[in-house]
């Protein structure tokens, strides 16, 4: 395959214009108290919104309004239903083995395992453990047992499907590098996003039919999510909600992290009194209760772009501006050209018009100002569901200064505790994702995988969930004359029905995100 050259020079391009500061570095010296080199982050913006900030610190909610936010889902008559109506069985003959390389993220990788066990069914063919791609932005090479309990996994789904964790002996030559290297009979590489149970079929059988085994790569949202039987369906959640769950250890640390989050320790001591001893009617928080919040304001170090330090979500899906100044404008600049060429979602409009839109990811403050107009005030225990955090400590000053019990996976874990999980994108993805699935409440910053993965999970539980209602946010946030009782009134008006409530499955939507009513069932 011959190289592309012009791509090659526009790659070189980039990197040149990000080498200019250090070989010029007097061409950069306006920037260098905002701004510090490369190889490190800039100072955090001074608040955006510092009147409703100050309003929001001396503002105090009343019991009605915290005892309502705390309270639990009420009973929405939707149950679990993963029966399907015919008994599950196992086909009489295997058609082969299907292997399936999955890429993306730890939530993404779910996806593509509940997928992948439909197909699977779909073919009558015995699956293959699926193989984790390393990830190009994380560097993370976790492998399937490595996250998942492998064994439950195989357990769970004894009778619907055959599953091995290695190729017999004979198809050993099936490798990822062995289809890296050529064009190979037995790598499907053309499925179509979204494909139907009939694509399968036609294209993967006879393949099967021919060799025995089928490998399929890439493997990233390659099943549709209508138009198949109903018991391919509730498969697909029985894996999601059922079969995919944590290795022991990741569980054990989620379940010390929620433990010291219920149980602060040492504050017992303080209180003078056991904590399951306050009443509800002394605290209306409830006691032991705590928040998941799941920032989307990660920062990554991507070789690609000589270790700058950039917010990934946000360069990668908007062109939003994010307060820090001409320094963090050039940053973000310089990330898209290298990397995406200029192309950016939305980059036809002005700041003002995709907030307008609701496109804009909500900066810590901006959540923090949300949370605090929703009723939750600085007795709330909340946890930072986050990779590291782009712009650090400062950047979440602000947040922190809302909610001083704010803790994270480093603040309540020891670095020993923390050694099996340490440099591993996947694994601390995981701590965090089972700690958001025993919270009392779930919110996220803005959509994305982790926020779509956690609105279906705690949908299917009847967990209370809130998703953030970014159009109304994005317009209030751009009227600075709105005082704080505005703010909160309209606040807590547009998301009364963005608490958890049932939303059924619309055509083309994920079953992931939207269980009902495919995986459940009016009791």
């Amino acid at each position: 395959m011959r190289p592309n050259h012009r791509n090659h020079g526009g790659f070189l391009a980039g990197v040149f214009v990000l080498l200019l500061p250090v070989f010029f570095p007097s061409l950069f010296a306006q920037l260098s108290h905002a701004s510090p080199s490369l190889f490190s982050e800039w100072n955090a913006p001074k608040p955006k919104h510092s009147r409703l900030l100050k309003s929001a610190l001396q503002h105090e909610n009343s019991k009605e309004q915290k005892s309502e936010l705390w309270n639990p889902l009420a009973d929405q008559r939707w149950k679990p239903c993963l029966d399907s109506s015919n008994a599950p069985s196992l086909p009489n003959k295997s058609q082969g083995y299907i292997q399936v390389f999955l890429d993306g993220g730890l939530n993404q990788q779910r996806m593509g395992i509940c997928d992948a066990v439909a197909v699977a069914k779909i073919l009558n063919a015995t699956l293959v453990i699926p193989h984790l791609e390393v990830n190009p932005v994380w560097k993370d090479s976790s492998s399937f047992v490595d996250i998942f309990d492998v064994d439950h996994f195989i357990d769970v789904l004894k009778d619907d499907i055959s599953i091995v964790k290695e190729l017999p002996d004979e198809f050993s030559w099936s490798t990822r590098e062995y289809y890296a290297t050529a064009i190979r009979a037995t790598r499907v590489k053309n499925a179509p996003v979204h494909a139907s149970a009939n694509w399968y079929l036609e294209n993967v059988s006879p393949i099967l039919q021919s060799y025995e085994i089928a490998a399929i790569a890439p493997f990233s949202h390659r099943l549709a999510f209508d138009n198949l039987p109903m018991d391919i369906q509730r498969l697909r959640c029985k894996v999601n909600f059922k079969a995919l769950i944590f290795v022991p250890h990741i569980r054990d640390l989620g379940d010390a992290l929620v433990g010291r989050l219920r149980h602060p320790p040492g504050q017992n001591e303080a209180l003078g009194t056991n904590l399951r001893e306050v009443s509800d009617a002394d605290d209306k928080q409830g006691p032991g209760k705590f928040v998941v919040l799941h920032l989307r304001f990660d920062k990554i170090v991507n070789l690609r772009t000589l270790n700058l330090v950039v917010m990934q979500d946000m360069a990668a899906h908007s062109a939003c501006d994010f307060g820090g100044g001409k320094a963090e404008k050039l940053a973000l600049a310089k990330y898209r050209q290298v990397i995406w060429q200029g192309r950016v979602l939305n980059s036809q409009f002005t700041d003002k018009e995709l907030r307008n839109q609701g496109r804009c990811p909500l900066a810590p403050e901006e959540i923090g100002l949300l949370l605090a107009a929703l009723g939750f005030d600085n007795n709330t225990r909340l946890y930072l569901a986050s990779h590291k955090v782009y712009g650090g400590e400062a950047r979440i000053s602000t947040l922190r200064t809302l909610f001083p019990l704010m803790e994270d996976k480093k603040s309540l874990a020891s670095a020993e505790e923390r050694a099996h999980i340490k440099g591993k994108a996947s694994l601390l993805a995981a701590v965090d994702y089972y700690v958001s699935m025993h919270s009392d409440i779930f919110v996220s910053a803005s959509p994305g995988n982790m926020h779509n993965a956690m609105v279906g999970q705690r949908t299917y539980e009847n967990m209370k969930t809130i998703r953030p209602n970014m159009a109304l946010l994005g317009q209030l946030f751009l009227n600075k004359s709105m005082s704080w009782s505005e703010f909160q009134q309209a606040v807590v008006e547009g998301h009364k029905n963005r608490q958890g409530q049932i939303r059924i499955k619309r055509p083309k939507q994920s079953i992931y995100t939207y269980p009902a009513p495919d995986c459940m069932c009016l009791a």
